[in-house]
């Protein structure tokens, strides 16, 4: 009960901050999932996709289903954990978020994709969900008169939480992987091309195999000592599902010793020295319902609190709420995905440079932004204002817009320029994510008063989980579209009795080549004639301008905000009473 966790009053509300952090990072590891896109999309092949592997649209909706289901966790049982306490809520949270990635496990043990959407999608996101609002609703209780750090303090783990996992997760994945049967280079096995699939002679018996190329090996564990080839599908192991109970085993444990931990301020507490907003100059009941006219301050903090049903209500959540959305779909687009754009961006013009360490190190770089872009962002909006730092997230726009200029450029010829612009202009635009969500509990106080903001902020985050739903899934569509207009430009330059004697089939056969994963844009580069140029860089030139549409709308919503209306706030007699 909230009773059985309630502070003495001699507690320190500095040590309320370990219990948050062991919760939060354990949930932020969600955030390391990109580390899971190239082995959940190669679980038969391995080394490579074979052709009944799922692809990455298949992939990428197990995050936003996950999300998802945040979002409607989050505003439907946000009422609830206000009532319960962060103990209980925290509990459940470490239940649901193990529990999800064991089942997740069992999934892709199982190659079955519904477990994996039911097990990370459904339980793991209302474990995320639940582990999310309720630290950041405690520490807001405990720094009243610093409403920015203590979102920051709060959530700041929770954007950390992919830079430790994600080495982690690597080193997980390096300890259960298993290298498949490899039969030897391309010429020195003889295969064949039936419906798109190759086979090949092992043991007598004809199996199905794939061919890994210089870039397939380099995205693999280092010390697999893989070579390029011939490989049997079927025979290896990604070491995802094992990666997936070692991982749900330790944050379960994480989790339940901050939910143990942790602890709310009695009734009435206030720090020392700390004097709420005054309310003496508030107007009457009447007054607030008949006033014909929002108030003329341009200052955003009310003294005032506003029931969450009734913010519904207001042109202000769903301007913030848009406001919201489109900062997110940049950042979260670009982590959800990361080390697979690294790789297919950079991995062919600089193979000794971007291994698969190296896009792993990436993904945590970008954690590590998205970490200090919480704390630092939602510091800094003490003292310029939550609506002037939104504004200045404005910035992602021409950053985003510029990157396929960027990505053009890339060669070997072009040195390391463009990757460490890339590497630089993308950390930007994530810590920008992170400050969206750690500013916004900071936001909706200002705006709704503090009384009701941790459901309020629980609806909200629905804005989120859009994002997170619509990114990515945006991003493997107009990628899937790229993909395949480039592979179509490919084979219309090359020798069509080159590519008959590579792939066994011919050109006209191209579209089930390419379902089947038997043909691949690294591949087609193998056989191209010279000076035509690896189109991979500019796979997601389509996404980056969707991305900056969207951010340029976010900017416009929250430039539009101004106070609530006083017909919206509660009676004097309800402000800021003690649930």
């Amino acid at each position: 009960s909230r009773e059985s966790c309630t502070a003495p009053s001699n507690f320190q509300r500095w040590r309320a901050v370990p219990a948050s952090f062991a919760i939060q990072i354990s949930i932020g590891s969600v955030y390391a999932w990109s580390v899971f896109s190239a082995p959940l999309v190669r679980e038969y092949g391995v080394v490579t996709q074979a052709s009944q592997d799922w692809t990455l649209s298949e992939v990428v909706p197990v995050f936003s289903i996950c999300a998802l289901t945040l979002g409607v966790c989050t505003a439907v049982l946000g009422p609830w954990a206000e009532r319960a306490g962060p103990r209980a809520v925290a509990t459940a949270a470490s239940v649901a978020w193990g529990g999800g990635l064991a089942l997740s496990a069992a999934g892709i043990h199982m190659h079955s994709m519904p477990l994996l959407y039911a097990g990370y999608g459904i339980l793991g996101g209302i474990g995320w969900g639940l582990g999310y609002i309720s630290p950041v609703s405690t520490l807001l209780k405990w720094f009243p008169d610093r409403r920015g750090l203590a979102t920051g303090l709060a959530l700041t783990a929770f954007g950390g939480g992919a830079m430790v996992a994600t080495p982690l997760c690597e080193s997980l994945l390096s300890l259960f992987f298993e290298l498949p049967q490899y039969l030897g280079s391309v010429d020195t096995v003889s295969m064949v091309t039936e419906n798109g699939v190759r086979f090949a002679d092992v043991s007598g018996e004809l199996k199905e195999v794939v061919v890994a190329t210089t870039a397939d090996v380099a995205a693999l564990p280092a010390q697999a000592a893989a070579a390029p080839g011939v490989y049997v599908v079927g025979t290896g192991n990604t070491g995802a599902a094992k990666t997936y109970i070692a991982l749900g085993s330790m944050y379960a444990a994480t989790m339940l010793a901050g939910a143990a931990a942790v602890r709310v301020p009695r009734d009435g507490w206030l720090p020392a020295g700390f004097q709420p907003p005054s309310s003496d100059d508030k107007p009457s009941t009447k007054d607030q319902l008949t006033s014909p006219s929002p108030p003329s301050s341009s200052s955003l903090v009310s003294a005032h609190d506003v029931h969450y049903n009734e913010a519904l209500k207001t042109p202000q959540f769903y301007l913030l709420w848009s406001a919201v959305f489109g900062n997110a779909v940049a950042g979260v687009t670009l982590i959800t995905t990361a080390k697979t754009i690294m790789s297919e961006t950079f991995t062919a013009a600089l193979p000794a440079i971007v291994t698969g360490s190296f896009a792993a190190s990436y993904v945590a770089a970008l954690s590590a932004s998205n970490m200090v872009g919480r704390l630092g962002w939602a510091t800094a909006s003490d003292g310029i204002g939550r609506k002037g730092t939104y504004c200045l997230f404005g910035l992602a726009i021409p950053v985003c817009a510029l990157i396929p200029t960027l990505t053009a450029s890339i060669s070997a010829e072009s040195g390391m320029l463009p990757l460490a612009l890339f590497y630089g202009s993308t950390a930007l635009v994530v810590s920008f994510y992170g400050g969206t969500f750690a500013v916004l509990p900071a936001y909706l106080a200002d705006l709704f008063g503090q009384k009701h903001v941790g459901a309020i902020h629980g609806r909200l985050l629905t804005a989120w989980a859009a994002a997170a739903v619509s990114g990515p899934i945006l991003l493997a569509t107009l990628r899937q579209r790229s993909y395949g207009s480039a592979a179509s430009d490919l084979a219309s330059q090359v020798d069509p009795a080159k590519f008959e004697a590579t792939f066994g089939a011919p050109v006209s056969d191209l579209a089930t080549l390419l379902a089947t994963k038997t043909v691949t844009l690294p591949q087609l580069m193998q056989i191209m004639p010279e000076g035509v140029s690896d189109p991979s860089p500019l796979l997601y030139n389509t996404t980056l301008y969707s991305m900056a549409g969207l951010l340029s709308a976010a900017l416009a919503c929250n430039l539009l905000i101004r106070p609530v209306h006083p017909k919206h706030h509660l009676p004097s007699q309800q402000q800021q009473q003690p649930q």
